[in-house]
């Protein structure tokens, strides 16, 4: 579709890219081909075709510019949404719901152990089966994320939120200690339609100069759920003796929570959609063109599995993020063997380390929309990861709890700083790919990583103390920031946003010199 409209607007008031090419009274254009330069053409398609060009090829450029009923959008018009900013908000804010719910018993851990008469390690286990449940259904959610779409993913997973909420309710009993754990598992479910959506919803509803900010706000709800859940936890529970009174507490969080849950739900319901009308980049406007009902979801993954590039990342990405995990379930355990009665200053480092790791996501997310250094970003943040969990192993026991707050603070503006870094990295390396497939990878090896150092710190702690279970994690981090310097920066999605159709021209053209004795076809400046 052309517009013959120089200002193009778009119908919500959001203005339409300006077109850079125009039609030249010298240069012939195939009718099936638009002269719109939002139009994405993939690499074998002639956007200048040639009497001996096949059928089948300009047919596929006409479905580029003339989609078929079964793609409403009208793929040949890069537009933005105003919706974008409302969907990527409300996902966050379910997404911090269910990020409070996994962290709301570590953070109180003790007093959870003296409530239901369990051992620590019980307790660690409500917060390890966010990351046991998430390695089975990771490739069942995936599929589905290609099958029926974002709207449907965000539906079942604010869902089951809010039942897991309300199941919680049933358990301010003692003796109720399995049907805490039943409404934890459905949560931890809800988790696995969450954590992949960052990235999908970012290409899916932002353009090319907005995608690592959004998915660092997408990432930010998490974050920002995980400090609530160091904060509110020791406020609404103290820490007494008296388990009637334990109860009440406990029951008026549960109930807060599942207030919230459900009041999110129908908000998803009202507001969430599948997509804009309009693609909002080139590179999107090319995925959904060369999408395919029929495309092999399993040789997805085992494409993603031959890049060796993603493949690093995956094992980097699952260093760095089971650390956290890891730390964020044993904080408590830690900060109360060294400053005992501390519960509440325990929960406020939790929410100093996750503030601090938002602020760096935001301001990583900014500066790779500017910069479009993965790389070299990636692994900057990497390396102050490592020096800053050096630090905090150092100080941890000096006795201050003001240098604890610093030193904790600064590591997790890089440790949680680095998360939606990895999200992006991954979807630049691996293009055309799904993002919700990618992504999911990411997360499998961070609860992976985070089972084992979970497990594996607690014990070390137990039997050792605290500082040989922090350099545990130290060698692990080290490790990680040593293998993100082997990978290679294949910006994928940022070639193909870069691709124009004066790009495709010179190509062709190019191509059809080499392959042909005919003289080259002289193209006019004015075309160009």
């Amino acid at each position: 579709m052309v517009n013959e409209d120089p200002n193009p607007q778009e119908h919500d008031g959001t203005p339409a890219q300006e077109p850079a090419l125009r039609a030249d009274p010298s240069a012939s254009v195939h009718p099936s081909v638009s002269a719109h330069p939002s139009v994405s053409i993939h690499p074998s398609v002639s956007a200048y075709p040639s009497s001996s060009a096949h059928p089948s090829t300009l047919a596929q450029a006409a479905g580029l510019a003339n989609p078929s009923s079964s793609c409403p959008e009208d793929l040949s018009v890069i537009k933005v949404s105003r919706r974008r900013w409302v969907v990527v908000l409300l996902f966050s804010f379910y997404s911090m719901c269910n990020a409070f719910q996994w962290i709301q018993y570590g953070s109180i851990n003790n007093v959870f152990v003296k409530f239901y008469g369990v051992s620590a390690f019980a307790i660690d286990w409500l917060s390890m089966c966010y990351m046991l449940t998430y390695i089975p259904l990771l490739l069942p959610v995936a599929w589905l994320l290609e099958k029926f779409g974002l709207r449907t993913i965000a539906l079942t997973g604010s869902a089951l939120n809010c039942l897991g909420a309300w199941v919680k309710l049933g358990s301010v009993k003692p003796h109720l200690f399995p049907v805490t754990v039943l409404g934890q598992v459905i949560c931890s479910v809800a988790q696995v339609f969450i954590l992949g959506m960052p990235s999908r919803i970012a290409s899916v509803w932002f353009g090319a100069d907005e995608v690592s900010t959004a998915c660092s706000i997408a990432v930010f709800g998490n974050q920002l759920g995980i400090a609530v859940g160091f904060l509110v936890p020791p406020v609404l529970v103290p820490n007494t003796e008296d388990r009637d009174k334990l109860a009440y507490h406990i029951g008026v969080m549960f109930y807060i929570v599942a207030g919230v849950a459900t009041l999110l739900f129908i908000l998803v319901i009202i507001v969430f959609r599948e997509k804009p009308k309009h693609p909002p980049s080139r590179a999107q406007s090319l995925s959904y063109a060369l999408a395919s009902p029929d495309a092999s979801y399993l040789s997805s993954i085992v494409r993603l599995f031959k890049n060796l590039n993603f493949v690093l990342l995956v094992i980097t990405y699952g260093l760095n993020a089971g650390a956290f995990y890891a730390l964020s379930t044993l904080l408590n355990r830690m900060v109360i063997l060294h400053y005992p009665g501390e519960e509440v200053n325990a929960g406020r480092i939790g929410l100093t380390i996750v503030i601090a790791g938002m602020l760096g996501a935001v301001i990583s997310g900014i500066w790779l929309d500017r910069s479009k250094t993965y790389k070299e970003t990636t692994l900057v943040v990497y390396i102050m990861t490592v020096v800053g969990m050096v630090v905090y192993t150092l100080t941890l026991n000096l006795g201050y709890l003001w240098v604890v707050f610093i030193t904790a603070g600064t590591m997790g503006f890089f440790m949680t700083g680095y998360l939606p870094l990895g999200f992006e990295f991954a979807v630049e390396l691996t293009y055309p790919e799904s993002e919700g497939i990618s992504s999911g990878l990411l997360n499998v090896s961070a609860q992976v990583f985070g089972i084992i150092f979970t497990i594996s710190q607690g014990q070390i702690i137990d039997n050792y103390g605290t500082m040989p279970g922090n350099i545990f994690l130290c060698v692990f981090l080290t490790l990680g920031a040593a293998l993100t310097a082997f990978i290679r920066a294949d910006l994928r999605r940022q070639k193909a946003n870069k691709e124009t159709p004066e790009n495709k021209l010179q190509e062709e053209e190019e191509e059809e010199e080499s392959n042909t004795s005919k003289a080259p076809t002289t193209v006019s400046e004015d075309h160009v």
